[in-house]
């Protein structure tokens, strides 16, 4: 039998149309109709204002950095539990991070961690709310603390897209939103991003610096230091195909999450990842906690898994536990700082997984893998 992956690409043919048309006009280019249509597309689609198509979601994180005026030595609040990307632009400016844990409703940024962190740092450059696993963090308390301090929000939405809080698309709430494109997203361009803002000025400055920061001169002349992060007219053409079916892709990521709900109801050692009830997830990855004491761990139901050539992963392992970021400040949800104190991301770090959620599995998959995790706990 074929393998069962985490979350792999799904095409339909219209991406095919959309590249096609790129290699018979020629436009075989970091620009072309298909990155500006695809632009104004997801603009339109998530009522963003404006966006610029990049190289990848972790350049938008940068670009965006850049444009909220992130220098060496400015302090960035950001996600503890996350992937590594929403954290390595920081450093790429040379300025410094500081982590804040999640809390445990919707597994996002704790408001009551940002709090302190306030506290002892009161003018961060900026604050990066990650929208984990597709599930909208708790934005209204986020920004209205944000708003009392006056500090820009840069939301990481790169998990995110077709998710909403409140009505509203994840990634436009902060003054710059950022989704990626990557292979394993809700749609896909092979690898890719967006940067987003409602301040159209923003988004120009970003298409800016993202080609060279050429000045507007008919010889080759630059002002200041730009990078090679567009989006490929190519590239582009399989986003624009992947948009058409985003509505259909939320539709069954979320199908996944209420199979797996529903087949683990009676087991009452499994939790699975929250929802938040302001908000609507596109259920990008289906995930579960063990309850402590179950005499289950999720090492054990991943090996199981991959036994049978089903790949499922580790909930991301929180920033502050990582070798590279343990030397930065972290405040915790539960009230204490620094890297060894007890923490909401590290117990579900400890105690979760991420289960396969690709929306091409058959019914027979889905009957498979929830065998597997069942019959970890003694049941059929």
């Amino acid at each position: 039998m074929a393998r069962i992956y985490l979350s792999s690409p799904t095409m339909h043919g219209d991406e095919q149309r959309f590249v096609k048309e790129a290699f018979d006009t020629n436009w075989v280019a970091p620009l072309g109709p298909n990155v500006n249509t695809f632009e104004q597309e997801m603009a339109q689609y998530t009522g963003c204002g404006y966006a610029a198509a990049l190289s990848s979601g972790t350049a938008a994180i940068h670009l965006g950095l850049k444009l909220l005026g992130v220098e060496q030595g400015d302090v960035v609040f950001v996600s503890s539990l996350t992937f590594s990307a929403s954290c390595n632009p920081i450093v790429y400016e040379k300025a410094t991070p500081v982590l804040i844990d999640s809390e445990p409703d919707t597994w996002n940024l704790s408001p009551q961690a940002l709090e302190r962190a306030f506290e002892k740092y009161p003018h961060p450059k900026a604050v990066i709310v990650v929208h984990l696993y597709g599930t909208p963090a708790k934005m209204d308390e986020i920004m209205e603390i944000c708003n009392r301090h006056q500090v820009p929000i840069l939301e990481d939405a790169a998990e995110s897209l077709g998710s909403t809080y409140h009505g509203i698309a994840t990634g436009t709430f902060g003054r710059i939103g950022v989704y990626s494109f990557n292979g394993n997203k809700i749609i896909t361009t092979s690898g890719g991003g967006m940067m987003v803002s409602k301040d159209a000025a923003l988004v120009q400055e970003a298409r800016v610096l993202s080609t060279q920061a050429r000045d507007a001169a008919r010889h080759y002349q630059h002002s200041k230091i730009g990078y090679n992060y567009r989006m490929s007219n190519v590239v582009a053409g399989i986003g624009r195909g992947q948009l058409l079916h985003m509505e259909e892709h939320k539709a069954l990521k979320k199908k996944l999450y209420q199979q797996y709900h529903a087949a683990f109801a009676d087991i009452e050692a499994i939790d699975m990842n929250p929802m938040n009830p302001a908000g609507d997830a596109n259920n990008w990855l289906s995930c579960i906690t063990l309850k402590a004491g179950s005499g289950v761990t999720p090492i054990q139901i991943m090996d199981a898994l991959e036994a049978e050539d089903i790949e499922s992963r580790p909930i991301w392992k929180p920033m502050h536990l990582q070798p590279v970021f343990a030397s930065y400040d972290f405040f915790s949800h539960n009230g204490g700082q620094g890297s060894g104190v007890d923490s909401v991301g590290e117990d579900i770090f400890n105690r979760g997984l991420c289960l396969p959620s690709d929306i091409k599995n058959t019914d027979q998959d889905m009957e498979k893998i929830i065998s597997i995790v069942r019959s970890q706990f003694g049941l059929s």
